[in-house]
Formats: structure tokens, C-alpha cells, sequence
């Protein structure tokens, strides 16, 4: 296919900050509610971009990664410095309702992260080797639930189910005690062939990326996950966040893999250098506070299976690959104790709380309690941001 890169030098008659996730460079896709109508949006700063008013005819849940790349090109050439500049076809983002991207028929979460998997097996597995035997051969992902995932912004209630205590004779039912988040980065896909994905061709068959936030019910999924693994503690809630970024925007921002040993087999193999450097950071704000903390700085250079061989692999057995299916990547987690993507590690399964910014600490999650994530790939003079992912914690509604 062919992509198109804005230029790094290149800037709007539009006024951007250079902080801000959403310059020039960017022009994501998302969906926005206006009054009655649903519409398929852009966004450059603090502005939204109605496609429509610009000529620009797109359906997220048909377009195809070439379409999308072509209609990123026709929007830059009308907001590029030198066109003519018309600021009654934009609107404040502050005004608008954004929501999910593309409502997905599947969700699939991977465990690419190799730090936070290792963390895992440590805390898990103390007398084992901290990595099963199959990590390094294979991408591992499960298949989550598709209808709960949500849009940033949305209220997450605090899920129940079956726990058991180390030194209980039987399991109780009731409000979790060990909510979590986990720090994730995702890609929408668009195939042009349901089930033939190679590697060589796994990028193509992607819209771009998102901010994922798959919450976790930590004390439910250690009782319940032998032997089919994860499936109540975590189907209860998946928040993503609003803005498909293309990967023609992150191209400047490519780097190096994690050297992968042993060697993957063919079908998962690529010379091409396919892993993106882009910053993660979490914020938490509790209830009442008067400002948040940020508990974690991460980035996706952590992931040891990258987005492409998630996507070949996901393809390699023929199952169906549909329009807007959503792959998380799992946890990312870095190796120093202040980049680990989520509570279990953060507080080392609850015996190192974390300290806030107003006093109080966490082991897990509060009700009440404003998680936040953002991302973004830094550049010469301005920043490729994905936005940002929220959600407050609310009381459970169990009876």
C-alpha cells in the first residue's frame, strides 16, 4: 500500500501547542456524537474536525488502512500553513461527546510485555523459572469480552465474584478487593483478506493505534484462572481510548524490537525493525484530592512480541480476522519499579503501597479513585500523542 508521512517540518494554519498530541503530524480518526447524528471525526489541538464538512467520506467500520491513509493525506492538504484557512469547520474538542473508535465485534488481549509477565511469574511461580516455556516462542493473548468495552470517560463499577482466601476452606462471593488497571496499547484491524495475514503484510491490515486499559479483578482471577485462564476478572470492563492513531503518523518513531531469543519460527519472523517509542505514563487521582500522582512511566519498547506478530499469529491457524476487531498488547511494564503497568506490580501484590501526592497510598484501587492514561511519541518541535484513557472507580452494585 502506499502511506503517507507528513513532513516533521510541516504545521497548520491552525495554532497547536507544542505539548499537545494532535498536531499536524497526527490527524487521527475517531467517532464523535453530535446531537442525534454519530460522526466520523479528525482532531488537530484543541479542534475537532468534522471529515465531512472537508469532502472526506469514511466509515470506520468498512475503511480500509489504505483508504484511511488517503483520507489523512486529503485532510492535511486543507490544514497545512499556505492552504485556505476556513476555522468555521472546526469545532472545540471541549464541546464535543467522543466515542469508542470502532465498536468491536472481538477483543483479544496478548501478554507481550515481557517485564510484567516475569514480575508475574516471581510473585506467582517464587521456586519456578519466571517465564513458562512457551513465552518466548509464541505470542499469548486470550480472548476477551467485546462488549464491554467502553470509551474513555466511562464509569467503571466495581465488579463481584468468587474469591478465596489462602487459609479459607471454601470460596465467598462479593465486591473484589484487589481492582486493578492494566497498562496496554492496542491496534484496531481492517483486513483486506479475513484469515491470509503474513508478517510481511500483518501492518497493512491495521488502522492504527489506541490507549487500552483492561481493568482487573486481581483477587477473582487468582481463584478462578486454573485452568482456562483469565474470564470474569477481567470481562467486566476494557476502556479504550478515542483517537485511532495511524501507524503512517508513528513512522518517524520507529526503533528497534527486543532482540527475541530463541529466534521466532518463519511465519513470525521479520528483519524490519517494527516496534514504536512511544511514552506511556498512569496517573491516579483520588477521590477529594486536589491533584493526581503519576504512579508509572512505561513505554512500548518493553513489548517483546511486537503488533505485527500479534496479528500473524492471531491469522497463522485461519481464523477470521473481521473489520474492527481490537488486539491488546497486555501489560507493559519497564524494568525499574516506577515503570511497572499495574497495582499488582506497583505494590508488589499489595506488601509496598504506593505513596499519592495528598498523603494517603494504594495497594489497589478505591472507589472513587480517577485512573489515568496517556501515550505519546516525542518529535523535534512537537509530540504524536494517542490522548488519553479514563475511568473513576464506583461502588459495586452487587446485591
Amino acid at each position: 500500500m502506499t502511506r503517507f508521512i507528513c513532513p516533521s517540518d510541516a504545521r497548520s494554519w491552525v495554532e497547536v501547542d507544542p505539548l499537545s498530541h494532535f498536531p499536524i503530524q497526527n490527524l487521527p480518526f475517531g467517532r464523535a456524537q453530535v446531537g442525534d447524528d454519530v460522526l466520523t471525526v479528525s482532531r488537530i489541538g484543541d479542534w475537532i474536525v468534522d471529515l465531512s464538512k472537508f469532502g472526506i467520506s469514511i466509515d470506520l467500520e468498512r475503511v480500509t488502512t489504505q483508504e484511511l491513509s488517503d483520507a489523512r493525506e486529503t485532510l492535511y492538504r486543507h490544514l497545512v500553513r499556505g492552504s485556505e484557512a476556513c476555522p468555521d469547520r472546526l469545532v472545540a474538542a471541549a464541546e464535543i461527546a467522543m466515542l469508542v473508535p470502532i465498536r468491536p465485534r472481538a477483543f483479544v488481549d496478548f501478554y507481550s510485555g515481557i517485564h510484567h509477565a516475569s514480575n508475574v511469574g516471581m510473585m506467582f511461580r517464587p521456586d519456578q523459572p519466571p517465564l513458562l516455556p512457551n513465552y518466548r516462542h509464541l505470542p499469548i493473548g486470550y480472548n476477551g469480552r467485546a462488549s464491554t468495552v467502553f470509551a474513555s470517560g466511562t464509569e467503571i463499577i466495581r465488579p463481584s465474584g468468587q474469591t478465596k482466601a489462602a487459609d479459607a476452606v471454601a470460596p465467598t462471593f462479593g465486591p473484589t478487593k484487589e481492582l486493578d488497571f492494566e497498562l496496554e496499547v492496542g491496534f484496531y484491524a481492517a483486513p483486506r483478506d479475513e484469515s491470509r495475514i503474513s508478517i510481511a503484510s500483518a501492518e497493512d491490515n491495521m488502522l492504527g493505534l489506541v490507549i487500552v486499559n483492561d481493568w482487573s479483578a486481581r483477587d477473582v482471577q487468582r481463584w478462578e484462572y486454573q485452568p482456562l485462564g483469565p474470564f470474569l476478572a477481567k470481562s467486566f470492563g476494557t476502556s479504550v481510548s478515542s483517537w485511532i492513531v495511524t501507524l503512517d503518523a508513528l513512522e518517524p518513531f520507529r526503533v528497534s524490537s527486543m532482540e527475541q531469543d530463541p529466534a521466532p519460527l518463519d511465519y513470525l519472523r521479520s528483519s524490519d525493525s517494527r516496534a514504536f517509542d512511544i511514552q506511556l505514563e498512569v496517573s491516579l487521582w483520588p477521590a477529594g484530592a486536589s491533584q493526581s500522582t503519576v504512579i508509572s512511566r512505561s513505554n512500548t519498547r518493553y513489548l517483546y512480541w511486537t503488533f505485527a506478530q500479534q496479528l500473524a499469529h492471531q491469522a497463522s491457524n485461519g481464523t477470521r480476522i473481521e473489520q474492527g476487531d481490537l488486539y491488546a498488547s497486555g501489560t507493559i511494564s519497564g524494568l525499574e519499579p516506577d515503570s511497572f503497568g499495574s497495582m499488582l506490580e506497583l505494590s508488589w501484590r499489595g506488601t509496598k503501597p504506593v505513596l499519592l501526592a495528598d498523603g494517603s497510598n494504594r495497594t489497589f484501587l478505591l472507589d472513587g479513585d480517577e485512573l489515568t492514561m496517556t501515550a505519546f511519541a516525542q518529535g523535534d518541535g512537537y509530540r504524536v500523542g494517542l490522548g488519553e484513557v479514563s475511568g473513576v472507580v464506583r461502588p459495586s452494585t452487587s446485591l
